[in-house]
């Protein structure tokens, strides 16, 4: 349980306020890179592709058609291109243009510059591209089969010997299954607005979780100097990691487009093209072994993660770690051995998505308790407590100590909130009563652990005026992708200056205003940038103390600011007021601010340390209704307990939970990509590729804040983050299913792949009666 810590009177902090741009979003009016006006002269960009083929040599390259269409201005190859032609985040290997070879199906060989979008599109479609076709390796298998080059080298954790342990146990299980990939669909594609300025320098206003990233990559393709470019990014319509790194090709082809005609020039790719041409989450095959004792105990694990990462590394080493920081969920490993290959397919290079390669980790410990408890025939919450870290058994298989665990406190509140155990005494009944319609429900916790684990990463910064009516200007480097980071980050800001939100301004994320940014990703954009803006703010507030002391003779300490009001003695004078004189008396009322997360390392050589600064918990219930005939499934009801600290903000909060559970129920239950045997993306079109709708949400949906009494560590007001551990939650409804299907013939493991479509629950229960 959590110790007691010093409560923090906030007054503005722990509020519910409304997204900055709540009333803009239902207006329809808030302003996205494609509803800025336009400037004179905007020139329109669309990338091309060989329609035909996903690996080999291009032989043939004819644009001619292209560049005499109607309406276009240019047609642009790799060789226009005069820096670097990568737009790869780390290790290269991600050509803007291809240039020779096409390495998967979507690969953009060239784009159009036109007068038009329509004009632009029209052209593209002209081109005859010719390729020596190839065969291209698409599957986990086909990569295993003709030995690609992985785009990383193996890795894995050690605890003692995990294959002595597993033949020395009285029980042992082996198992293959697969869990799969996952569209992004964020309502606003993928989009970027070059402008050129004096000198050649260039504006990218780009829908971007990364403007750093974004401005360095166009500035090598441009070969100038980073200063020269400027990215901005005011909002975008969601992101989920797809726009981390996959968001700077399409700048950098506007860039090259402004950089060449001397124009304004903006790039949006069509849907369809959006899903073919960027990455998506890893799939992974998972093989495993682990023993066990009668009552469910582990004691031992084996387990291979084999992920398709796509043509190119992109974030796909991190992915893969993050995987194995989170094969053990919330339960200790006696003995342990968790690996990961890296595997090379002739596909669009996967890339990160919420989560980042932890929930494929936990749906591994969650399918193996689940397989467990029928095994030993327990119930599999009893299988899943008796296996949670403990003070004595607390040690994670990469050597970090988990601290202030609060999992089963979290799980026994769930249990008795949602009326567990009777429930599943009803359901029993139920199954027992009806061939045609089972029920199944599941019970599962999330551990999940915050920081980037490259250190480097877990820095940021903040830019914060004060000006002499009051009103505060505040930049950070964080962006805003519907998650309300914005809006907390100015809640913090008011509540150091003591006024109202609605005082502070918040701005676009831009390079120009706080450099070298780290991306709005690992759900780490509140605890960093929170403390960043929190710290500019304290720096003038302390100024402003200063003076306020010795123009009115009174000790600081007893110069408060609330209100709205700087309390000085007692005497009462407005903010504002005080922004005025002290501006007067030449005080500087603006600030940067800086925040480097403390007590954070990790030795990936030695696969020790601590990567982690502290760990976010939640439980999910969830009770699901099959038709053994049909395959179709329902969420009858979830209880979500989830654990935010002390929350910035519980409205907020709330939203990202209801939001994160069910995008994590659509991964599992329905999101469903398919290739065929050449690389090309059969789902790619909101027509084949089914992501849930309002219908899709449990009608009886229970969401809870756990009462925290607030982080262990120091944090922006002792709160947790939000973004991205309550997609995990959703694991609860595939493991439901699991249940349900596995009520067929007890005893028996069902062979249920993720996702758990119609398909795939008819297969799992023809498998159960064979």
């Amino acid at each position: 349980m959590a110790v007691a810590r010093r409560r923090i009177e906030t007054k503005t902090v722990g509020k519910t306020l409304a997204h900055d741009s709540a009333a803009l979003h239902v207006q329809g009016s808030a302003t996205y890179v494609d509803d800025m006006r336009e400037p004179e002269g905007l020139l329109h960009v669309y990338p091309g592709f060989a329609k035909e083929g996903a690996l080999g040599a291009i032989t043939a390259l004819d644009l001619e058609a292209v560049r005499s269409a109607s309406g276009v201005v240019a047609v642009l190859t790799a060789a226009d291109i005069p820096g670097v032609n990568d737009c790869a985040p780390v290790f290269g290997g991600d050509p803007i243009l291809a240039d020779g070879r096409i390495m998967f199906h979507g690969q953009v060989v060239f784009a159009v510059v036109a007068q038009s979008r329509e004009a632009a599109r029209r052209a593209a479609r002209l081109a005859r591209i010719e390729i020596a076709k190839e065969q291209p390796a698409v599957t986990v298998e086909d990569a295993l089969a003709m030995g690609t080059r992985d785009v990383g080298e193996p890795y894995a954790f050690h605890r003692r010997d995990a294959a002595k342990a597993i033949a020395a146990a009285p029980h042992r299980i082996e198992e293959s299954f697969r869990v799969g990939g996952q569209e992004h669909f964020y309502l606003e594609g993928q989009v970027s607005m070059a402008v050129p300025e004096e000198h050649g320098a260039v504006t990218v206003h780009c829908s971007t979780q990364h403007p750093s990233e974004v401005q360095h990559l166009v500035a090598h393709m441009l070969h100038l100097p980073a200063a020269m470019v400027t990215t901005e990014c005011r909002r975008m319509g969601g992101a989920f990691g797809g726009k981390e790194s996959q968001a700077a090709q399409w700048a950098c082809l506007a860039a090259l487009a402004a950089h060449v005609t001397r124009r304004p020039a903006k790039c949006r790719l069509d849907r369809d093209e959006d899903m073919i041409m960027t990455g998506k989450r890893h799939d992974f095959r998972v093989d495993y072994t682990a023993g066990f004792d009668k009552a469910g105990r582990l004691l031992g694990v084996d387990v291979d993660l084999l992920s398709r990462c796509g043509y190119s590394a992109d974030l796909s080493n991190a992915i893969c770690d993050r995987a194995m920081f989170h094969a053990d969920n919330a339960y200790f490993y006696p003995a342990a051995r968790i690996a990961t290959r890296r595997l090379r397919t002739h596909t669009v290079s996967n890339t990160a998505f919420r989560g980042f390669g932890g929930p494929q980790g936990m749906v591994f410990a969650e399918r193996m308790m689940e397989a467990i408890a029928i095994r030993v025939g327990a119930d599999p919450l009893d299988v899943r407590k008796i296996n949670l870290y403990t003070d004595k058994r607390g040690v994670t298989p990469y050597g970090m100590k988990v601290e202030d665990n609060i999992a089963l406190a979290v799980i026994e509140q769930l249990e008795a909130s949602s009326d567990y155990r009777a429930r599943r005494k009803d359901i029993a009944a139920f199954n027992a009563a009806n061939g045609v319609l089972r029920k199944g429900i599941s019970l599962t916790p999330v551990k999940f652990g915050i920081s980037f684990t490259l250190t480097h990463l877990n820095q940021a910064g903040a830019l914060v005026h004060v000006y002499t009516d009051g009103s505060v200007h505040l930049n950070h480097g964080g962006t805003e992708m519907g998650q309300g980071l914005y809006t907390k980050v100015a809640q913090v800001v008011a509540e150091e200056f003591g006024i109202d939100a609605s005082c502070v301004r918040i701005t676009a994320t831009t390079t120009g205003k706080v450099p070298n940014t780290s991306a709005t990703a690992a759900s780490s954009g509140a605890d960093l940038n929170g403390m960043a803006a929190k710290q500019a703010a304290a720096t003038i507030k302390a100024r402003m103390v200063e003076f306020a002391a010795r123009q009115w003779k009174v000790p600081k300490s007893r110069i408060r600011f609330e209100d709205g009001q700087v309390l000085i003695g007692n005497r009462s004078i407005a903010f504002g007021d005080l922004a005025r004189q002290a501006h007067i008396a030449r005080i500087s009322l603006s600030s940067t601010g800086y925040y480097a997360t403390p007590k954070i390392n990790w030795d990936r050589a030695k696969a020790k340390g601590r990567p982690f600064f502290y760990f976010a918990y939640g439980a999910a219930c969830s009770e699901v209704t099959i038709d053994t005939l049909t395959g179709e499934m329902r969420v009858d009801r979830a209880d979500i307990l989830h654990d935010v600290g002390r929350s910035l903000n519980p409205g907020l909060d709330i939203g990202q939970v209801e939001g994160g559970f069910v995008q994590g129920m659509g991964w599992l239950t329905m999101e469903e990509l398919v290739y065929d045997a050449q690389g090309r993306l059969r789902t790619h079109a909101p027509s084949t590729y089914k992501i849930p709708c309002a219908s899709d949400v449990p009608a009886d949906l229970r969401v809870k804040l756990f009462e925290s009494r607030g982080n262990k560590e120091d944090t922006i007001y002792r709160s947790k983050a939000v973004g991205e551990p309550p997609l995990m939650l959703g694991i609860a409804v595939w493991t439901a299913v699991f249940d349900a299907i596995a009520s067929l013939k007890p005893g028996r493991i069902p062979a249920l792949d993720a996702p758990a479509t119609p398909e795939a629950i008819l297969k799992a229960v023809k498998g159960m009666r064979a």
